[in-house]
């Protein structure tokens, strides 16, 4: 293992990218575990969603093997640089017990993945007792009363679907990456999917460019979540240039497409009446003095709802000598 691969926190930027693409879809990210009194915590990530059948929408985001699962709290131990070997099992079995301690909860309700960005050997495999399940790439032991709790996700094997392609972005082999974000870029293309969260396109975008183009393990001492979101903000914003404005609105609730915006740039391009809707008469008033208000309507209008003595109010003397004179003529007239 490389002094920079040594420093880089990878289950943490693992968990990163998940962090921005499953919340949207009701499942829960926590990219570190206290699971002991004191630090250090735990370099796994957790996984939590409501008791239930998973939504289309979460099974398209979760990879084989996690999608199958009927737990509600999931522990994901990552590896990136280092080898799947005894003590990685001896280490997940002890995360699954302590969450599973301290939450009171049963075998049934928490589950426990090792997920691998090698490609462990399939010799290594049969002495530990995994064997390979209907889905490429996921493992479990069928025999082992704790190990069958623990199943093993190898990153490099896992199927091309859209949906094994976010985590398959850590795989260990550079031609597994790039045939992942190849997927996800034609899965934006054909579908309309929309990341936005702005910040899943740069998670992703930043990853890409560290692996691919500043060769990240040679040209970086450190990684971290600030920078790889600052690498990616450059693709994210040429991604979005791109975009329709409807595309752009896509999946925005109403008062989030108007952040950010003055009053008077809210209301561009609506018609008055338009501007109007879903007021209350005395709402739409608000403002106006008393001419403007009554601008635009015709004497008698201005009077309907008024009493006599309020229709009076404020004349002058001369004003009531002036009525009179009407009052007689209009007589003279019947």
């Amino acid at each position: 293992m490389s002094d920079t691969q040594s420093k880089i926190m990878w289950h943490v930027l693992f968990g990163m990218l998940l962090e921005e693409l499953l919340p949207p879809v009701g499942i829960s990210v926590q990219k570190e575990l206290q699971l002991l009194s004191k630090p250090p915590k735990a370099d796994i990530v957790l996984l939590k969603r409501k008791p239930g059948q998973w939504t289309d929408e979460q099974l398209a985001r979760l990879p084989d093997g996690i999608r199958e699962t009927h737990a509600n709290d999931i522990l994901l131990e990552f590896k990136y640089t280092e080898s799947i070997d005894e003590d990685t099992f001896e280490q997940a079995l002890r995360y699954h017990s302590l969450y599973k301690q301290m939450q009171s909860l049963t075998n049934e309700q928490v589950q426990t993945f090792i997920v691998s960005a090698k490609q462990t050997q399939a010799r290594r495999l049969s002495e530990w007792g995994y064997v390979k399940t209907g889905l490429k790439g996921v493992y479990h032991h069928p025999d082992h009363f704790l190990l069958r709790n623990i199943p093993l996700l190898s990153l490099n094997e896992l199927s091309d679907e859209p949906h094994n392609a976010w985590v398959k972005c850590f795989a260990s082999r550079i031609v597994m990456k790039k045939r992942a974000f190849g997927i996800l870029r034609k899965f934006f293309e054909e579908t309309g999917f929309n990341p936005l969260r702005v910040k899943l396109e740069q998670v992703l975008a930043g990853l890409w460019q560290f692996w691919f183009v500043e060769k990240g393990d040679e040209m970086r001492s450190t990684l971290t979540e600030e920078q790889v979101q600052e690498m990616g903000k450059m693709w994210g914003k040429t991604f979005l240039s791109n975009l329709t404005p409807a595309e752009r609105l896509a999946g925005l609730k109403p008062a989030e497409r108007l952040v950010g915006l003055k009053p008077a740039e809210r209301l561009v391009g609506l018609k008055p009446a338009e501007r109007l809707i879903g007021l209350k008469p005395a709402e739409r008033l608000v403002g106006l003095k008393p001419a403007e208000v009554l601008a635009g309507f015709k004497p008698a209008e201005r009077l309907v709802g008024l009493k006599p003595a309020e229709r009076l109010a404020g004349l002058k003397p001369e004003d009531f000598d002036e009525i009179e004179k009407l009052i007689k003529k209009r007589g003279k007239k019947r």
